[in-house]
């Protein structure tokens, strides 16, 4: 069972990264995803999530209209795209799979957690 981040790097203030999260080892469309990032020195945040049909999506206030999630259930894949990034938007980011049949939460319980990706945005 693994969640594999992918996708962070480098970027300027005011540029856009996606970020893809590619599951494997279990069935994929049984789980709603959650992204979370933890800053240095910071507590780990969840920003994000997703249910398994996609229908609900939910964003923390301070990416909202910045950050957009989605997923590909056929790839195994959830992605986050995140465009306007900040310099406090630098963290470690990664994944997390909830046993949801509907809708989605980034308080709920986490079975699976995912490998990092960092992202750093500075100039």
């Amino acid at each position: 069972v693994q969640l594999q981040a992918s996708g962070g790097g480098l970027v300027q203030p005011g540029g856009s990264l996606r970020l893809s999260c590619v599951a494997s080892g279990f069935t994929f469309d049984d789980y709603a995803i959650a992204w979370f990032r933890q800053a240095p020195g910071k507590e780990r945040e969840g920003i994000s999530c997703i249910s398994i049909s996609s229908g609900t999506k939910y964003y923390v206030d301070h990416v909202k209209g910045r950050f957009t999630v989605s997923r590909d259930n056929a790839k195994n894949t959830v992605y986050l795209q995140m465009n306007s990034l900040k310099p406090e938007d630098t963290a470690n980011y990664f994944c997390g799979t909830e046993n949801m049949l509907a809708g989605c939460s980034i308080n709920g319980r986490i079975e699976t957690w995912g490998q990092e990706t960092l992202v750093t945005v500075s100039s």
